[in-house]
């Protein structure tokens, strides 16, 4: 021990009578030393990541293959989905297979063909088919949870199809939830509704089938049912045989079926005249609104009135006391 430090004051006095240049040069070696130790260990690092790169470069160009083959097999997948959807499609309308069932099929096949696709596409990149299986079994009772609605919305799609309580082109009103329209598609979860003014309503099927519904056009023909109300004072008779008159005259009145004009009550302020007639279904609201029109010019030119809700008073006079 005594013997290094002599050494050591040994390289002391000579710093001291060099002065300040010997200090700035070790400095400086120290500074490079430090350099030349960062470099060496960035070195080595970029060495461990060629290593790395070269030792796992055929894992990674198998793995880009199959990424590229992937995306191939997804591609031709789609298109051959689109075929076999056209293909069933076209032998839907060969057997003139109601449309809403053909939208259905059509729905559940592409749905099916593309969990089948992906299902492919992961087992070729590696994804063991039991783990995939595991993962759908244990994400089953959260799905089914949350999509409790959908299910429904599904069971109700089948029930549509299975029982046919309306058909694509159909129109049909749920008075319930205040829905009307025409059946444009039916779908797995959904069927699609368009109204008068052409806006396009998206029910669930659940609704439908929980509901009672009317399907207005289930018939070709469809009862024309109008009251007309004419004044107390007005001739009855003639109010009738007019209305008869424009019933027989309307070529959108079916003949075949019987025309009823009758006396259908009598309201407060009117005679109210029934009239029943049969109309093709299409054809209904025009010759609705046709016969209404007619009746009330006739009537008109006739002068037969037709009232208003009006409240008669008649005011009895003073009776007066005679004096004895």
């Amino acid at each position: 021990m005594f013997w290094n430090m002599m050494q050591m004051a040994g390289k002391m006095i000579p710093a001291v009578g060099t002065g300040a240049t010997d200090v700035t040069d070790e400095a400086g070696a120290e500074v490079l030393d430090a350099a030349a130790s960062a470099t060496a260990d960035a070195a080595q690092e970029v060495n461990r990541f060629f290593q790395f790169i070269e030792d796992n470069i055929p894992a990674m160009i198998s793995f880009g293959i199959r990424v590229v083959l992937a995306l191939v097999v997804f591609f031709v997948g789609g298109k051959v989905i689109k075929w076999i959807r056209k293909m069933v499609s076209r032998s839907f309308e060969r057997t003139n297979v109601d449309a809403g069932v053909a939208q259905f099929v059509d729905s559940m096949l592409k749905f099916g063909l593309y969990a089948l696709l992906i299902f492919l596409i992961a087992t070729n990149l590696g994804v063991e088919s039991s783990s995939i299986a595991a993962l759908i079994a244990s994400a089953g009772v959260a799905i089914g949870l949350a999509v409790q609605g959908s299910l429904s919305n599904f069971a109700g799609g089948v029930l549509i199809l299975l029982l046919k309580p309306f058909a694509v082109g159909d129109y049909i009103i749920v008075t319930q939830e205040g829905i009307q329209g025409t059946v444009k598609e039916i779908q797995i979860f959904y069927t699609k509704l368009a109204t008068v003014d052409n806006q396009r309503v998206v029910v669930p099927n659940s609704i439908l089938t929980n509901n009672s519904l009317t399907n207005v056009t289930a018939r070709p023909e469809r009862q024309l049912d109008l009251k007309v109300g004419i004044s107390y004072d007005s001739d009855l008779k003639k109010a009738k045989e007019l209305i008869e008159e424009k019933l027989q005259a309307d070529p959108c009145i079916r003949k075949d079926e019987d025309i009823k004009v009758f006396v259908d009550s009598l309201a407060d302020s009117a005679v109210m005249i029934g009239l029943r007639a049969w109309v093709n279904t299409d054809e209904y609201w025009k010759t609705r609104w046709k016969l209404l029109e007619e009746i009330k010019l006739t009537f008109d030119e006739e002068g037969i009135e037709i009232p208003y809700n009006q409240l008669t008073v008649h005011v009895k006079p003073e009776q007066t006391e005679e004096n004895p």
